[in-house]
């Protein structure tokens, strides 16, 4: 089985650019593709998770996410970094969308990824900018970071809403997943 760090896109790898699918305009955080390299380099598959409801809202068609795909492949390629999974939810809300499990806080993204992926969960981490995608990893059974960039807004608490490690840049979260070792109160 492999170990696995699951990103969110908008918002903890690049800069957020609301429904955004051109590629132009797909902008990486400085210290992204770094961290990315030192997380691949310890033996961690990278996946992309991202929930993309500007399908199901009509604004662009499933098709368009392709060329942001490739985007994000050939910018961390010159340094030697791979995406192994990207997996989206194209759908507006789970209430909106019945049976949908897929749309981050849920983790529906991240145990495809572990079925297609042989990926054990138990061994990988979750790292987002906002306490859904915090929510859709310990769901699914893995490690958290919330990369604190100030995008936060609601702060709604819950039994899977507590990450295991807070921060405020990817490299950061690189740092603490590396030095990580389970106790039994989060690294805040």
């Amino acid at each position: 089985m492999n170990k696995a760090i699951f990103l969110d896109k908008d918002g903890t790898l690049i800069v957020d650019v609301p429904y955004n699918v051109d590629p132009n305009r797909i902008t990486f955080y400085p210290d992204a593709v770094g961290a990315l390299r030192t997380l691949q380099t310890a033996g961690y598959r990278l996946v992309v998770v991202s929930n993309q409801s500007g399908v199901a809202r009509g604004y662009f068609a499933e098709s368009a996410l392709t060329a942001v795909w490739q985007r994000l492949a050939d910018e961390v390629a010159p340094a030697g970094v791979v995406f192994d999974g990207f997996y989206y939810c194209p759908h507006h809300a789970p209430d909106a969308e019945p049976g949908c499990n897929c749309r981050k806080p849920q983790p529906g993204m991240l145990r495809q990824a572990a079925n297609e992926l042989a990926i054990d969960l138990s061994a990988s981490w979750m790292v987002g900018d906002i306490l859904n995608d915090v929510e859709a990893g310990n769901r699914a059974g893995c490690r958290t970071v919330l990369v604190d960039r100030g995008h936060e807004t609601e702060w709604l608490a819950g039994p899977y809403r507590t990450p295991t490690v807070r921060v405020s840049s990817l490299q950061e979260a690189a740092g603490q997943i590396l030095r990580y070792q389970p106790t039994s109160q989060p690294l805040l």
